[in-house]
């Protein structure tokens, strides 16, 4: 039981890698809450009524997200760890990208973390918590793709927020790390990948010759929010099958 006595967040836990990820810490021993603007989890937490619970929030809300953290704090005791995991995909590429799908992608992608960042934070250096904070990126935040650009620039952000997050917080010995995960098998790449042509261009062009599962992310996931990387911040873990190797 690798988490066993603690307590976390994972936001976009409705489904895909924020499921899994949820799911896996409950395994591991943590009390989890799952939060999602969509309320789909009830089966699993209806299985795990002590150690698994949901708070809808939307992270593209400040006010939700302090609101979150403190029913959190009210509900299992305290918070040990912040899976900032919330996103939104995009398909659009400079010329096309209207103020508004900019900020939209903006504004959960990146202002989303930092709102996490910030609220889990707060509260962790109030009762001197050593926690860990894990923010979702992407090999997109480290490469460029086309049809991305609000994407790209809000996953790139991502990557900047934790590690000056993670310069910030040493002091308090909050750790502050992140994840890029590669091309993974969820619903929003589900349209893209039942495209043959374009699964053939991830395979083609990520050493390990296949996309990822969401349980892979979970498992770097765990490490991170485990005491097994009590040495590690301000770090990006490339789950990628190889992709930035190339």
């Amino acid at each position: 039981m690798r988490l066993e006595n603690k307590v976390a967040i994972v936001t976009g836990a409705a489904s895909g890698i924020g499921l899994a990820t949820a799911e896996r810490f409950v395994t591991e021993g943590a009390k989890v809450i799952f939060s999602d603007i969509n309320d789909t989890v009830e089966i699993f937490i209806r299985k795990h009524p002590q150690s698994a619970f949901f708070i809808k929030c939307d992270v593209s809300d400040s006010e939700q997200v302090e609101e979150l953290v403190a029913q959190t704090a009210g509900h299992f005791g305290r918070l040990d760890i912040m899976v900032n995991n919330a996103g939104i995909g995009t398909a659009n590429s400079l010329l096309d990208t209207t103020d508004e799908s900019w900020m939209k992608i903006i504004s959960v992608n990146l202002s989303g973390v930092f709102y996490g960042m910030r609220a889990a934070a707060n509260y962790m250096k109030e009762q001197k918590i050593k926690g860990s904070i894990i923010n979702m990126s992407s090999i997109l935040g480290e490469v460029g793709f086309n049809g991305a650009i609000a994407y790209c620039a809000a996953k790139g952000g991502v990557v900047q927020l934790t590690r000056a997050g993670a310069i910030d917080l040493a002091p308090y010995h909050i750790r502050v790390n992140a994840i890029a995960p590669g091309f993974i098998e969820t619903n929003m790449t589900k349209d893209y990948l039942e495209n043959p042509d374009f699964k053939q261009m991830v395979a083609s062009n990520t050493p390990l010759g296949h996309t990822g599962k969401a349980e892979d992310i979970a498992s770097a996931a765990l490490y991170l929010a485990s005491d097994e990387s009590n040495y590690v911040t301000g770090d990006v873990l490339f789950v990628d099958g190889g992709w930035r190797a190339r």
